[in-house]
């Protein structure tokens, strides 16, 4: 079975907003590349494209038949999300082992893990 691990990365210090990355100390940091990389190499693993961040966004949306754009994420930057990877595993208690492995989720964000599968 496919999972699909959405990250949002919440309040995590990223390398793009150098003074949030300094509150990280230099081995955290390390850590945190590391642990990605850990995770990439992960057997099943299939990693996302990277995602631009959140204010690069725009959402769109169907009013009264017309296509609105608006600069933006769909919910607040702190929800946006940042990142995905798919992941083959056996069961989802693998996937939510996998997702625990995430920087994101242990530096102020979370992981979202939802099974690939159709739903009509």
């Amino acid at each position: 079975m496919k999972y699909v691990l959405l990250i949002y990365q919440g309040t995590t210090p990223l390398p793009s907003s150098p003074e949030a990355w300094a509150t990280l100390s230099d081995d955290e940091q390390k850590a945190v590349w590391a642990d990605y990389a850990l995770i990439g190499q992960t057997p099943g693993v299939e990693q996302g494209l990277p995602l631009g961040l959140p204010h690069k966004a725009t959402t769109v949306r169907v009013k009264d038949g017309k296509t609105v754009a608006s600069e933006g994420p769909f919910v607040n930057p702190m929800g946006a999300v940042g990142g995905y990877m798919i992941f083959e595993a056996d069961s989802m208690d693998d996937a939510i082992e996998l997702a625990g492995r995430v920087p994101a989720a242990r530096h102020g964000g979370a992981v979202e893990v939802r099974p690939a599968e159709p739903y009509w």
